[in-house]
């Protein structure tokens, strides 16, 4: 039962989410290009959007990275809230990268010992690679493309938050900014909790900033807060942090009805 209701969350609400989101997004100008990803052996498709001060100034722009960044995926819809963010004022410009999915959740979930986590794809783990093309193949493509500072950030939603919480543990010197909604952190016995002390307690100088929520889902609640009690148990001196306890939400609705909050508390304060 247990595997079930897993696999329907990141199986079937993903599916039900792109619909509902090509209903009500419209599609920004972005540029679009393609990549050979030789660390993962394919083509990937890159999505980028850029604030319209970008053409007007000669400004160096600091990036957020996104996964599920392909156009019949979450990027029309976070580009959007971007575009309003910097409007307002409330963030300064920064550039969005959205990847594109191929095998999401072989991209997506690192190394598991359990045996049913195995079986939601024909190839899961391949987050180490997928992590190596980001930052071996794509950032220096983006850095070519686009005039950009040194500043990144990384978001993502579900898998994608477990990748970006990953790689917050395993290579956290790739960004600066961290944003998880929903994180499966039940992949692989929870390891990425158990790890968590040991990993964090190591981070160095420059501090890394790190916003996550957690909905009423069960399998994902229990452990956004085990999380957050150890965070603010430890206080970490190297980490900036923000939890938000979202009960109201559910798996497929707290991505889009926190995704403002968590984007300006990430680059808006100072």
């Amino acid at each position: 039962m247990k595997f079930f209701y897993y696999t329907f969350l990141i199986i079937i609400l993903p599916i039900s989410h792109v619909k509902a989101s090509l209903l009500q997004d419209s599609v920004p100008i972005h540029d679009t290009f393609t990549i050979t990803a030789e660390k993962i052996g394919e083509t990937r498709t890159i999505n980028v959007w850029v604030p319209e001060s970008y053409t007007k100034k000669k400004d160096y722009l600091p990036v957020m990275y996104m996964a599920d960044g392909g156009i019949k995926e979450d990027f029309l819809h976070i580009a959007e809230t971007f575009a309003k963010l910097i409007k307002a004022k409330s963030i300064p410009p920064t550039i969005l990268v959205g990847i594109e999915n191929t095998q999401r959740r072989r991209d997506l979930t690192g190394f598991t010992e359990v045996a049913e986590d195995k079986t939601i794809a024909p190839v899961v783990g391949g987050a180490e690679k997928f992590r190596a093309f980001i930052q071996d193949e794509l950032f220096p493509e983006i850095a070519k493309r686009y005039r950009i500072s040194r500043k990144r950030g990384i978001m993502g939603e579900s898998l994608a938050g477990l990748f970006v919480m990953e790689t917050l543990m395993l290579k956290p010197e790739m960004f600066d900014n961290y944003i998880a909604f929903d994180p499966s952190f039940w992949w692989n016995n929870q390891y990425l909790i158990r790890m968590a002390d040991s990993r964090l307690s190591k981070l160095t100088r420059p501090e890394k900033r790190l916003w996550f929520a957690g909905s009423s889902t069960k399998g994902i609640a229990e452990n956004t807060r085990k999380l957050a009690v150890l965070l603010k148990a430890e206080n970490y001196r190297h980490l900036k942090w923000h939890y938000a306890d979202e009960p109201d939400e559910q798996h497929d609705s707290i991505f889009k009805a926190t995704k403002s909050q968590a984007i300006q508390w990430t680059l808006g304060e100072k």
